[in-house]
C-alpha cells in the first residue's frame, strides 16, 4: 500500500452539505477499494488568490489515506468526472524516518602537563639608558 494526499476544490454553488457529502462519497470509494482513510481535514471556505473557472472561492479540503496504487486509478476518474470539482491535486506521500544523530565522543583527557615558566631577570634603569643611548646614536 501507498500513502496518498488529496487536496481538491469544491465549487462555491453547492451548499456546504453537499460539498461534505461529496467527500463522504470519496471516502467511501477509497474504503470499498481497500484502502484506509488516514487523516481528513476539516472542510473550510477559502478565498482563491486568483479566479478558477471564474470563481473568486471554493470550499477546500484535504485527505490523506493509503491505497494500492492499481485502484487509484478509479478514485481519479471520480474526481474528473464531478461536476462540482474546481481542481484536485493528488500526490504520493513518501514517509520519511528520521535517524538518530550520532554523538561524537568526548575525549577525556587523562594527564595534566604544567608549564613551568622561568623567573625573568629584572633589568636595571642603568642597563635601559645605555640601549637607547645606543639606539639613538648619543
Amino acid at each position: 500500500m501507498q500513502l496518498y494526499q488529496l487536496d481538491y476544490l469544491v465549487s462555491p454553488e453547492v451548499s456546504e452539505e453537499e460539498a461534505k457529502d461529496f467527500g463522504n462519497k470519496i471516502k467511501s470509494l477509497i474504503e470499498k477499494k481497500g484502502g484506509s482513510i488516514i487523516k481528513t481535514e476539516a472542510l473550510i471556505k477559502q478565498v482563491l488568490a486568483y479566479e478558477i473557472k471564474k470563481f473568486n472561492e471554493a470550499f477546500l479540503t484535504s485527505l490523506s489515506f493509503s491505497l494500492e496504487p492499481e485502484k487509484l486509478g478509479s478514485i481519479e476518474e471520480e474526481l474528473k468526472t464531478g461536476k462540482n470539482i474546481l481542481r484536485y491535486l493528488l500526490f504520493k506521500k513518501k514517509i520519511v524516518r528520521i535517524k538518530p544523530k550520532r554523538r561524537k565522543p568526548i575525549n577525556f583527557v587523562k594527564e595534566v602537563k604544567t608549564l613551568e615558566t622561568k623567573p625573568k631577570k629584572k633589568v636595571e634603569l642603568k642597563e635601559i639608558e645605555k640601549k637607547l643611548e645606543e639606539i639613538l646614536g648619543e
